[in-house]
């Protein structure tokens, strides 16, 4: 195929996906979009589409929203009626059953957001800042019936910065993820793609992240913490309680200056204006944003004052 258009369906749900839609409606021939159903969103519960969904839509491209693919053969054929080259998949949410990655003429590509074989699975963003990584990226890969264990076509590397939480690395990994992605599609298209098998003695797993373990264990060391915080920012939240209530910690730090020995783990060791001090199994952690149950986010020498939180508090159960 030299200089023509590949014919793609599309297949994402978020704003991680959005970056790599766009680039294959400036590049191919995007002749369908499948993405997951219109869902009720923040307080008010109003139903909104997928960003996936809005970008689709205002570029005039059909729009498929399946509650399920598994066993869904109305959906197979309608997909399959679209006759596409390739199938790209950039965080969709949905595995893909065999019946749909046999429906292109070539074959099914993922953009994953580490350098696989590590971090397979549903959040790898998110398991990379939990787990202190200093560096990641994305991998192009031809999908096959595993988990993210198909071959590599493609590997960009990012280094994770020290004031990165899941919101800023995600936004950074989507640009990169469609560069990559319009690199891999140029290659494939001069027939200069090269496919590495990935070595799954390596391999390490990132699975999809629940609210609860957001919940901090004060008795873990400080940068443990604070990689816990990092990890589930903006989206679930890290929590512990305060006074009976829940409370987020939106931002943190690991404190530099030496703490006084003996304070049992989550205890307010101090309050400044520039964050709540509390002790940790070792070290301590600076909370410098936090979001009270019920309310809005705030910085922490706000809270302290608003709620009068005083040395010796005890944070979490």
């Amino acid at each position: 195929m030299s200089e023509e258009r590949f014919r793609v369906v599309f297949m994402g749900t978020p704003d991680f996906a959005v970056p790599s839609l766009k680039v294959l409606i400036e590049s191919e021939e995007v002749v369908l979009v499948v993405t997951n159903p219109d869902k009720p969103k923040g307080r008010g519960k109003k139903v909104l589409p997928p960003p996936v969904k809005e970008v689709a839509l205002q570029a005039g491209i059909p729009v498929f929203q399946p509650l399920r693919l598994k066993g869904n053969e109305e959906a197979v054929r309608e997909i399959a009626s679209y006759r596409p080259d390739l199938i790209v998949v950039v965080a969709y949410g949905k595995i893909l059953p065999p019946e749909v990655l046999s429906i292109p003429k070539l074959f099914c590509v993922n953009v994953h957001a580490s350098l696989l074989p590590k971090y397979r699975g549903a959040a790898p963003i998110q398991w990379s800042l939990i787990n202190g990584e200093t560096r990641t990226g994305v991998t192009i890969m031809k999908m096959d019936e595993g988990m993210d264990t198909g071959p590599i076509l493609l590997m960009r590397e990012e280094e994770i910065r020290d004031d990165d939480d899941a919101g800023t690395l995600s936004g950074r990994l989507s640009l990169l993820g469609a560069e990559a992605l319009r690199e891999a599609l140029d290659l494939l298209r001069r027939g200069e793609l090269v496919e590495t098998p990935q070595n799954d003695s390596e391999a390490t797993y990132a699975p999809m992240i629940s609210k609860e373990m957001g919940e901090i264990d004060w008795s873990q060391p400080a940068e443990k913490v604070r990689n816990l915080v990092r990890g589930l920012s903006p989206q679930p939240g890290a929590f512990t309680s305060f006074r009976g209530k829940r409370l987020k910690v939106r931002r943190a730090a690991v404190e530099e200056m030496p703490l006084d020995k003996g304070l049992p783990p989550g205890t307010v060791a101090d309050v400044r204006k520039d964050g709540i001090v509390v002790a940790c199994g070792d070290g301590s952690l600076l909370l410098q944003v936090l979001q009270p149950e019920g309310k809005k986010e705030m910085d922490a020498w706000a809270f302290a004052q608003g709620y009068r939180v005083s040395r010796g508090e005890c944070l979490g159960r």
